[in-house]
């Protein structure tokens, strides 16, 4: 199975009000086109791309979602509270990619 090298970035945390508010760490521009370039290989569909990722010594998995050129990671709420994390805090995230299952 192909794997793509873990990658670690600094990122603020943002909210997204939509039809229930949430929060993310958005990817650095830089790093959403390395990984534009491979999602395919990666995502297992609607361009969400399957991670392990840490915050804090917080380890979580969920998907990254493309969104505004970029990809946006989804804090939920657990996870912030673990981190102590709050809206606009700096974070280190350190992701972990593997192709999905078929």
């Amino acid at each position: 199975m192909w794997v793509m090298p873990d990658l670690s970035f600094t990122a603020e945390i943002i909210e997204w009000r939509g039809p229930s508010p949430f929060y993310f760490a958005p990817l650095p521009p830089e790093m959403a086109d390395r990984i534009r370039a491979i999602a395919t290989q990666l995502s297992y569909g609607w361009g969400v791309i399957p991670v392990a990722a840490m915050i804090h010594g917080v380890a979580f998995r969920t998907s990254l979602i493309p969104r505004d050129g970029t990809y946006l990671l989804p804090l939920k709420d657990s996870v912030r509270r673990s981190a102590a994390v709050r809206l606009g805090d700096p974070v280190e995230v350190e992701l972990s990619f593997a192709a999905p299952k078929l």
